[in-house]
């Protein structure tokens, strides 16, 4: 049974009962998955750029967006209209299987990884994990790399409150941390 499957029968269910909600659509989901690499120093490089949009297609299976600068910063040396990102959004079937791909293949290859912390959950019951590095992903050959690069992952859910959506990410897989009281 995929990630898909077991949510709609087991953890709405169990989210519905733990927090009293009388109706199904009350229950928090997740809404969308944004995968966002910054270029940072490799804003001039073309061949990085590359780098980066090959690395989030082979991790996603969907094309990235470049995002451009909205307005010049001569500090950081961005002029308008220059590509400083790449963004893939996944939702639906794809967003459930890279949910369940970063829960069960992607976290326990991170090096010294001990569980996410609850500050990485904002009031909302956001969730956002970034990675130092993009080797973790098993789709990532560690031989084929000429320049690591780092990415940020935000997930979006439903969720009210920052409770709810601890609980949904606890009942999807998500490994935490436990804090010492």
């Amino acid at each position: 049974m995929n990630l898909q499957e077991s949510f709609k029968k087991k953890i709405v269910p169990e989210l519905k009962k733990g927090f009293g909600f009388k109706n199904e659509l009350q229950v928090p989901r997740l809404v969308k998955v944004v995968l966002n690499v910054g270029l940072g120093k490799g804003l001039k490089d073309a061949a990085f750029i590359d780098n980066v949009e090959s690395t989030l297609q082979r991790i996603t299976g969907q094309k990235p967006l470049k995002t451009k600068a909205k307005k010049s910063i001569s500090n950081f040396k961005i002029r308008q209209g220059m590509v400083i990102g790449l963004k893939v959004t996944l939702r639906g079937k794809r967003m459930y299987d890279f949910v369940e791909k970063l829960i069960m293949a992607t976290l326990p290859r991170v090096r010294d990884f001990r569980g996410l912390t609850l500050k990485n959950l904002d009031k909302k019951g956001n969730l956002n994990i970034g990675f130092k590095e993009h080797l973790a992903f098993p789709e990532i050959k560690a031989d084929e790399i000429e320049k690591v690069h780092g990415l940020e992952i935000a997930i979006v859910t439903t969720a009210k409150t920052r409770e709810e959506g601890q609980a949904l990410f606890t009942a999807l897989g998500f490994p935490f941390k436990e804090t010492k009281k």
